[in-house]
């Protein structure tokens, strides 16, 4: 059967934040400034508080011009509050624009940084995290493989439906004994609330013996079937693959053979040129991103270092998936056109076979320090690499 990871990390460009937060929206200029953006222009209206005193500069929409009054007044003009969205692109390229979409004038926008320093160098910092982090995680989806030595356990979720709430029946009071029709009615009320009650509890009860009668079955196929049906095996293995947390999408072909005993993975690799191929940091100076295109030969590092990976962690979950399971190959095989035909063909890059009482020495708890690539050097494994990383085609161990 064939499985398909879906992306985890989507990297949208134009990434957005929007300082407003909630529709609220906050005021451009220091204590005791505000600007003031109308038809006539943008004013930069400043004063010093308790005074009286203050001036309006034009900052566009007409000659640059100052008007200064030492006249008392009620108050100092209040703040007009702009709501702005500031994003940053892929490149590192970070835009202003207001609620339409509108690009900012400059000076706004400088007085938009100077006001929000902290929460724009925040946004910048969580791209440059993104960035880097969809190129480091391609060379770790080991340091996540399961210990095979812990057998697969149910555990049952919290049944989410609360049972109803039995109903608070009305006493009769003195007056209401004194009249017949009031105590009627009231008797009335209480016997349609209770049996109101009692369907719904009925039904609520059904409902969580349906749910206990599957709790049941689940743990029954997870901690006793996949010892011994195949097809129960197989069903609860594309279940453990498919709930991978994976960075790039990757096709998985598996059988399980020999009564249990063997699984054979055959996977479509993704291709050097899916490869993220930038690199991001923050300078210590101004508010920016840069981003650097990667050299050739660490683009090819990164794609050797993830075909080892994916290696890794899925003969890992196979182990941890399916306990009767003693052998586990793992084949890996790339889309390249045929240098004859020039038509798209198969070509495999890594097979892998490994025992599980081989497996069995990984120190589960020292994922972090183990490298793919060395670490699968220990069992049978199958490859042509050249020192540049470049992957030639090879005959993959046969099922």
């Amino acid at each position: 059967m064939a499985l398909r990871f879906r992306k985890s990390i989507k990297l949208a460009p134009g990434v957005r934040w929007n300082f407003s937060g909630s529709g609220s929206s906050w005021t451009l200029g220091t204590k005791g400034a505000s600007i003031g953006i109308g038809k006539r222009g943008t004013f930069l209206n400043s004063g010093i508080p308790g005074t009286g005193l203050f001036s309006k500069t034009q900052l566009s929409g007409g000659g640059s011009r100052q008007v200064a009054s030492d006249s008392f007044r009620a108050s100092v003009p209040s703040a007009t509050t702009v709501q702005m969205t500031c994003g940053i692109s892929d490149d590192g390229t970070l835009t202003f624009t207001d609620a339409s979409g509108t690009k900012m004038p400059e000076h706004v926008v400088d007085l938009a940084k100077k006001q929000n320093r902290e929460v724009i160098q925040n946004l910048i910092q969580t791209k440059c995290d993104e960035i880097n982090a969809a190129v480091e995680v391609l060379g770790q989806l080991h340091c996540d493989t399961p210990d095979c030595k812990v057998k697969p356990r149910f555990r049952a979720p919290e049944f989410s439906s609360q049972p109803p709430i039995p109903p608070i029946l009305k006493v009769p009071g003195f007056f209401d004994k004194l009249f017949n029709s009031r105590a009627v009615r009231i008797a009335e009320a209480n016997r349609l609330a209770a049996e109101s009650y009692e369907a719904s509890r009925a039904s609520w009860l059904i409902v969580k013996a349906g749910f206990d009668a599957q709790m049941t079955e689940r743990r029954y196929f997870v901690e006793k079937l996949i010892y011994t049906d195949v097809p129960a095996m197989e069903q609860f293995l594309e279940e453990s693959l498919q709930d991978i947390t994976w960075p790039r999408e990757t096709e998985v072909d598996f059988d399980v053979n020999d009564e249990g005993a063997t699984v054979h993975l055959d996977v479509d690799l993704p291709e050097l040129e899916d490869m993220p191929s930038k690199t991001a940091n923050v300078p210590s100076r101004g508010l920016k991103l840069s981003v650097k295109e990667m050299t050739g030969s660490k683009v090819q590092k990164l794609y050797s270092d993830h075909v080892y990976s994916i290696g890794f962690r899925l003969i890992g979950e196979v182990f941890a998936a399916l306990p009767k399971v003693q052998l586990a190959t793992f084949s890996g095989y790339s889309q390249r056109r045929s240098k004859v035909t020039g038509q798209l063909s198969n070509e495999y890059l890594i097979s892998v076979r490994i025992q599980r009482v081989d497996w069995q020495l990984v120190d589960f708890q020292g994922l972090g320090s183990i490298e793919a690539a060395t670490a699968l050097l220990r069992f049978d494994l199958i490859r042509d690499q050249l020192k540049s990383g470049h992957f030639k085609e090879i005959t993959p161990h046969q099922t």
